[in-house]
């Protein structure tokens, strides 16, 4: 299960949106032919990757910044920049251009201060744009909970596309992240469930005083959740099933 779009469409360009999705695959690019050579990917990660021991240690501090342009594949990058797409535009919009930016950088080092608070002493190198896109996450729950969002369900032989309150898809998302983190090791890598669920709150929290000034309680009353705008209309999808 995965959102693909979502029925809010923003009323102005998302530059920082795309430029950040550009930088991310353009960083991607100029080391994807490392990752053949695991020595030389290594090396690169333990530059550039955020570390928790090398904080700890009062070094790297770059990396708080550098390690979310960063991504360990090309589903990773893919994955990140979808739910990127789908909900940066509109945090864009509200915020406007350069105080979204700030928004999602915050984010992304509050993501990676959580991660930090869980394995202070970590050698393992954290990579991604996820903590910083769980802050956009957090950010559009609370301004658009009725938003309606696509989400595509794969069931072992049948596909089908369902569109669903934002609220209910992005609270299974961070649930998920939430009991992700209790169950791993974030010393023997894998997912950083913390960062996920860190940015979606650092990203939740930092987006209040914007919607108090939209009025608060007063501005999902007068949308009922929903967009202040008309949402978009899709073409309802028929994708067959395929039986057995």
């Amino acid at each position: 299960m995965f959102p693909i779009r979502d029925h809010n469409p923003s009323g102005r360009t998302p530059y920082v949106t795309y430029g950040l999705m550009a930088a991310n695959i353009l960083i991607f690019l100029s080391y994807a032919g490392m990752m053949s050579d695991a020595r030389a990917i290594n090396a690169f990660y333990i530059e550039w990757a955020f570390i928790p021991a090398r904080i700890s240690a009062g070094e790297g501090y770059y990396t708080l910044v550098s390690s979310m342009f960063l991504h360990g594949g090309w589903m990773h990058l893919a994955g990140n920049m979808l739910f990127l797409y789908i909900f940066g535009d509109n945090i864009e919009d509200e915020m406007g251009h350069g105080p979204y930016l700030g928004f999602y950088l915050l984010t992304g080092v509050a993501a990676a201060l959580a991660q930090y608070v869980v394995a202070p002493f970590s050698g393992v190198p954290t990579v991604g744009a996820s903590g910083a896109i769980a802050g956009v996450m957090g950010g559009y729950l609370l301004m658009f909970p009725k938003a309606k969002v696509d989400i595509l369900i794969i069931f072992i032989v049948f596909f089908r596309i369902f569109p669903i309150p934002a609220w209910v898809m992005l609270m299974l998302w961070f649930g998920m992240q939430f009991i992700g983190g209790l169950g791993a090791n974030p010393d023997a890598g894998g997912v950083a469930y913390w960062a996920h669920a860190g940015g979606f709150v650092a990203g939740l929290v930092f987006v209040v005083p914007l919607w108090l000034r939209r009025g608060g309680t007063v501005f999902w009353s007068r949308t009922h959740g929903h967009p202040p705008h008309p949402e978009a209309q899709y073409v309802r999808s028929r994708i067959p099933k395929v039986r057995r």
